[in-house]
């Protein structure tokens, strides 16, 4: 019921800013450069340990995510250029968020975990190996989007995981920014098995079913070749 309510409130929110946005009429690949300068700002924070004020940008900046294909939509301004533009950008944005995560743990201060720095660059690699495995498996399949975390995901869990730092706090439940990049990394690389296995079933069957046409077609050739016809 409160799920509910929430989804609903929000989707009406959302509704009216795109609305007001339409009036205005804005190009939707402005939105998406305006979603990374958001982005790109969040790394800055995230850099200098601002991880709660990060995660609070990361929701805006995702909002703009949201409002630039809905825009685009409503305006029949949708291109392929513009869907491979905010595609770009999101990759673009995700390795910079990862970036500010490793320059913090990175640098000189109390806070510096060589670990850290290295799972968070793990967790980028994967996240960017997610993303290709899936481009380049639907070039040979029709869909390649199994898994457990998409970026969707990606970016609730990290928001999630930056809003629970307040350094100082003894509340178990703070400060959880650690366990995040953990979960973060594992998730990214079992998604990315996930989505090798899955690619492997659909071209294994496809090549299968290529096979079995081929020898199909060299029978009835070499049938009509003996004179027999097709049997």
């Amino acid at each position: 019921m409160l799920g509910g309510f929430i989804g609903e409130v929000s989707q009406r929110a959302l509704d009216g800013i795109v609305s007001l946005l339409v009036r205005i009429n804005p190009n939707p690949n402005v939105l998406s450069l305006i979603g990374l300068g958001i982005n790109t700002f969040a790394a800055v924070l995230y850099g200098y340990g601002r991880f709660f004020f990060a995660g609070l940008v990361m929701i805006f900046a995702n909002i703009f995510d949201i409002l630039d294909g809905r825009v685009a939509r409503k305006t029949g301004r949708v291109t392929k250029f513009g869907a491979f533009l905010d595609s770009s950008l999101d990759r673009l944005s995700d390795m910079s968020v990862y970036l500010g995560i490793m320059i913090f743990y990175a640098r000189d201060t109390e806070y510096h975990s060589t670990l850290y720095s290295a799972l968070t660059g793990a967790a980028l690699i994967g996240s960017v190996m997610i993303s290709y495995t899936s481009a380049r498996a639907e070039s040979l399949i029709p869909k390649c989007d199994v898994g457990f975390l998409r970026r969707p995901e990606r970016v609730v869990l990290l928001i999630i995981g930056s809003l629970t730092v307040w350094p100082g706090s003894t509340n178990p439940f703070l400060n959880k920014m650690p366990a995040t990049i953990w979960l973060m990394t594992i998730l990214s690389y079992w998604t990315f098995a996930q989505r090798i296995y899955h690619s492997w079933q659909q071209i294994t069957e496809i090549d299968s079913r290529d096979l079995s046409i081929k020898l199909e077609n060299e029978t009835a050739q070499e049938q009509m070749r003996l004179g027999h016809g097709p049997a």
